[in-house]
């Protein structure tokens, strides 16, 4: 009978405080909805500082995994880990990008002009997706020197100036860029993929090619896609390189030199391995 009367009691009590009616999970859910929100609203509250703790934590995370990859690519050889690697990124590259336009038409800034997936690095993401499933040693020729490139110059100088950790888009975009690196790093370590120097030269044409078709594209949509249109509004390296369209010279010239910074490990390495052979 006591033990009746006490969960009388508490039933009582619950039943008095309010927990269990409408209102109250009303309340919980727009409260929680709410700041969720903040996540994901246009402008962000916390202004991005380069090489900041939260820069240089989200840089060191993705060299880790990379190192990791490296470490343990002889265990992702295995049928099934391997391919659960390659699908599992894959997957997490496009619903990156997925969501990056669902982002865009949340906050009512979708527009054709400037949200098609064109710039190199969406089209980047989306071929690396593609690279990961197919294993295509062409498709790596591309997104090994066009992708990886693009990508390290993101993010070592990301252009987000008002979004920071934990907001939306500073998520999206390191783990956009940071997965065309990490995809391409596995298909090196672990697929055993290397450029050659005639890899350079067929990316750089690759490149120049697509190009071409995006400034058609830019001139139907008036767009500004990959920026060769017109400079960009924020600040950027294009600024020291002279007005339009003279900047497309020096920016071919460095993205060149790129594309043979990128491919200089794999020539040291060849120079490396002639040499230990002969002895």
């Amino acid at each position: 009978m006591r033990m009746a009367r006490n969960s009388c009691g508490w039933r009582e009590i619950v039943a008095d405080s309010g927990i269990l009616s409408p209102t109250f999970w009303n309340i919980i859910v727009k409260n929680s909805g709410d700041g969720m929100e903040q996540y994901f609203q246009e402008n962000g509250n916390d202004v991005f500082i380069l090489f900041s703790l939260t820069h240089q934590l989200t840089l060191a995370s993705f060299i880790l995994f990379m190192v990791l990859i490296f470490l343990f690519r002889k265990q992702l050889r295995t049928l099934w880990i391997n391919r659960t690697f390659r699908i599992g990124l894959a997957v997490t590259l496009i619903i990156s990008e997925i969501s990056l336009h669902w982002w865009l038409w949340h906050i009512d800034a979708w527009e054709i002009k400037h949200s098609l997936p064109l710039h190199l690095s969406s089209i980047s993401l989306l071929l690396s997706a593609v690279l990961l499933v197919t294993k295509s040693y062409r498709l790596f020729e591309f997104t090994f020197f066009a992708g990886v490139g693009s990508a390290l110059q993101a993010m070592i100088t990301p252009d987000i100036s008002s979004y920071t950790f934990p907001h939306f888009r500073y998520v999206h975009f390191f783990i956009s860029h940071g997965g065309i690196v990490i995809a391409n790093i596995f298909i090196v370590f672990v697929e055993g993929f290397k450029p050659t120097a005639k890899s350079v030269w067929k990316a750089f044409l690759y490149l120049n090619l697509y190009t071409c078709i995006v400034f058609l594209l830019n001139f139907f949509l008036e767009g500004n896609y990959m920026y060769i249109s017109q400079k960009p509004v924020n600040p950027s390296l294009l600024d020291y390189l002279g007005p339009w369209p003279y900047y497309l010279i020096p920016l071919e010239l460095i993205t060149l030199a790129t594309f043979w910074l990128l491919y200089l490990p794999f020539w040291l390495y060849q120079i490396y391995a002639k040499v230990h052979h002969q002895v």
